[in-house]
């Protein structure tokens, strides 16, 4: 029998599955579910010593002696500190140690409880991962925090495995609060906990792993998040019999690939929860994603799918809260494998020429999925055209990115965060910049005009009232000149919170939440020197919009565009219901 702490069964379930076959066990009551699961449990074998400094190196010579890593488990106080030479040692020659120390529950730090310090960075400046598990696992989103942290820590130790063999190897650090009773052992079993591989070899026998994973599926989902822009696209997603010509590419503005995005929001809407369109095999490239929609959506369905990550730093961002595999690498480093390397179907595609042709009666089984969806795709976007909303800030930013499709010089379209990067994500055509990293308002103005001084193309900025006069010191430079134009949306509020079920209860929610307020931006333009264009319905906006797109000026050239907040809110809603009352 196990001990009844799921954070410790967790642990001691991913502890065996990552291969760990030492354990170097301290005394203590605060570690003793950690060591009677570790003694429980026929993979690992454990080696008492009672000082905590010479359990260290007793940890490093058996990590030495078989080149796999050795836990070292130690109770909650000092005990951890003691670990601290041969944590270091272990830090300089690269040898893989897992120090899993018991600690107490955060709420005793510091209120004379004995054996009670700051425990969960420690060893910081010696260990190449350190986590802190979560003292109660008792919800579906805490198992998976949980699950996580200890997949990320034991990957970060490079100890000897298929599927990390070149990994920098060194300790890392897992902390497990326990609170009491500690001595329960209930549990009959330990539980069946996901693995996260990380593959961090060289990258050629990498990315032709992914590559057979990616041809093995039958329901092959790509996705690309925000992402730089990468060449050589189209030659791959146009011939069917190619990985990604038989794979759904899942595209948000932001992905700036040169086939531009797909609505994959509008379509979720419509298929509801269509089991048909769940893919078998996740490969997502790239950063983060606007929608919420469609990190639901890959939340759900990932569960029972085979989940790939394809990241630079190699580090783990778990966005669809089931990740299998992780690879360092991007999107155009894959593309120039998959130009070297054929990895093309064997199947008859005859008389299919162009992976868009969605009229082929029987198409093969790996391009169904792909028609499907395409299919899809393409009834929404038939739909989205005969939607016109009301004047609004929908109405308008449409209209702006019809015009710009007609513009023949070179342009870059910044949009702010919050509702303006969402109607990008429904209406921008070409690649998106946005500071979505951290999704923050500030900045984004100022951004774009950095982004201006620096380049010759036409520099357009959408953005939202708030964001726009948190950020109006971006204005106050003189070496902006007439490319930088601006496309201000003010609705007098954060209207976006306007969208969130319950916040209408609230009494603070229009002056406080949302900060409502009567500013404008014609004073902050006059001061800085900027043209000011101002429009209060469409036909004005119009106007407003083709002198930005047309106007030869030699400073910044702003219009503001005054809408309703309610009629903002009702245009993007009344936008999404038209596909949902329209399900397949």
């Amino acid at each position: 029998m196990y001990a009844d702490k799921e954070n410790v069964n967790i642990l001691t379930a991913l502890l065996v599955e990552h291969g760990i076959h030492h354990a170097v066990v301290c005394p203590g009551s605060r570690n003793a579910p950690i060591v009677h699961n570790l003694n429980e449990t026929p993979a690992i074998s454990c080696h008492p010593v009672t000082d905590e400094r010479s359990a260290g190196f007793y940890a490093l010579g058996m990590a030495l002696a078989t080149g796999e890593p050795v836990v070292v488990c130690v109770t909650s106080g000092t005990a951890l500190l003691n670990l601290v030479p041969a944590v270091a040692e272990a830090f300089y020659q690269q040898v893989p140690l897992v120090v899993v120390s018991a600690d107490r529950p955060k709420r005793w730090i510091g209120q004379l409880d004995g054996q009670t310090l700051p425990q969960d960075d420690a060893l910081q400046a010696w260990v190449r991962k350190a986590v802190a598990l979560p003292l109660y696992v008792d919800k579906e989103e805490e198992r998976w925090y949980c699950n996580r942290l200890v997949n990320e820590a034991l990957m970060e130790t490079g100890g000897r495995n298929k599927w990390d063999s070149n990994a920098v190897k060194g300790p890392v650090h897992i902390n497990v609060p326990i609170d009491e009773p500690l001595f329960s052992f209930t549990s009959p079993q330990l539980p069946e906990e996901r693995v996260i591989r990380k593959h961090a070899g060289t990258q050629e026998g990498d990315y032709r792993l992914l590559a057979e994973m990616m041809g093995k599926a039958e329901r092959l989902m790509v996705v690309v998040g925000q992402n730089e822009a990468v060449g050589q696209w189209e030659s791959f997603v146009r011939k069917p019999e190619s990985l990604l010509g038989r794979a759904v590419i899942v595209a948000e503005s932001l992905a700036c690939l040169p086939t531009g995005p797909v609505p994959v929001e509008e379509a979720l809407s419509l298929i509801g929860d269509d089991k048909r369109y769940r893919p078998d095999t996740i490969v997502y490239f790239g950063g983060t994603l606007v929608s919420k929609r469609l990190k639901r959506f890959l939340r759900k369905v990932s569960e029972n799918a085979l989940v790939c990550m394809v990241c630079p730093d190699g580090m783990v961002r778990d966005v669809t809260m089931h990740l299998d595999h992780l690879f360092t690498g991007n999107l155009e480093s894959f593309l120039h494998y998959l130009e070297k390397n054929d990895h093309s179907d064997s199947s008859d595609y005859s008389g299919l020429s162009d992976s868009s042709d969605y009229a082929l009666p029987s198409p093969p089984k790996s391009l169904a999925f792909s028609f499907l969806w395409r299919e899809t795709f393409q009834k929404v976007r038939d739909m989205a055209d005969e939607y016109l909303p009301v004047y609004s800030q929908m109405a308008v930013v449409e209209y702006f990115e019809q015009q710009l499709e007609d513009m023949e010089y070179g342009f870059d379209v910044h949009y702010a965060n919050s509702a303006a990067v969402r109607l990008a994500n429904i209406h921008a055509w070409h690649p998106v910049w946005c500071n979505r990293g951290v999704n923050g308002i500030e900045g984004s103005l100022s951004t774009a005009a950095g982004f201006s001084v620096v380049s010759d193309n036409m520099v357009f900025c959408v953005i939202g009232d708030l964001s726009f006069f948190y950020d109006q010191n971006a204005l106050w430079n003189q070496n902006l000149r007439g490319n930088l134009r601006i496309l201000l949306l003010n609705n007098g509020k954060g209207g976006i919170f306007l969208s969130l079920p319950g916040l209408e209860q609230s009494g603070a929610r229009d002056k406080l939440v949302m900060g409502q307020h009567q500013a404008t931006a014609r004073g902050i333009c006059e001061q800085n020197d900027v043209g000011y264009l101002k429009a209060v319905n469409m036909e004005e906006a119009k106007m407003g919009i083709v002198a930005l797109l047309v106007e030869e000026r030699q400073r910044p050239l702003l219009l503001e565009v005054f809408t309703d907040a309610d009629d903002d809110a009702k245009a993007l809603a009344d936008y999404f219901n038209l596909f949902a009352r329209k399900r397949t």
